[in-house]
């Protein structure tokens, strides 16, 4: 018999920074990154409870230190690796402390309900429109 995932209530097993030091969640959600220099829109491409992958219209320098600010929440972290893409460039971040997995879920949750909070802010728009409230 194959062992049960882990809940969301276990513990949080202790982790290494690295590459694949954890599992990714793939998502496709807005976010900013703030460093000291700007802020720039983003899409989180994908989150693990060690770092990030984003996607932003200019690459950032290796060592750029900054946060995600998405869902309520500030991840704190360096860009350890960036690559260009076609219109945009893919970045890599290690975050400073590993989030815990109640974080990862949040997160999760907010982008299983993004989609949805857009279709009703956009039904709400058109609705306030038709009725002349502008």
């Amino acid at each position: 018999m194959a062992p049960e995932p882990p809940s969301a209530d276990a513990p949080d097993e202790p982790v290494t920074a690295g590459r694949r030091a954890a599992a990714r969640l793939r998502l496709a959600v807005p976010a900013k990154f703030v460093s000291i220099c700007e802020t720039q829109d983003c899409v989180l491409i994908d989150v693990s409870r060690t770092g990030a992958r984003v996607a932003l219209a200019r690459p950032l320098a290796v060592g750029q230190s900054g946060y995600l600010a998405l869902a309520k929440m500030e991840l704190f972290g360096a860009i350890v690796r960036s690559e260009r893409g076609e219109g945009m460039a893919i970045n890599a971040m290690a975050f400073d402390e590993p989030i815990c997995r109640e974080e990862v879920l949040r997160i999760r949750s907010f982008a299983e309900s993004f989609e949805l909070r857009q279709s009703h802010a956009l039904r709400e728009q058109v609705r306030r429109w038709v009725a002349g409230e502008s």
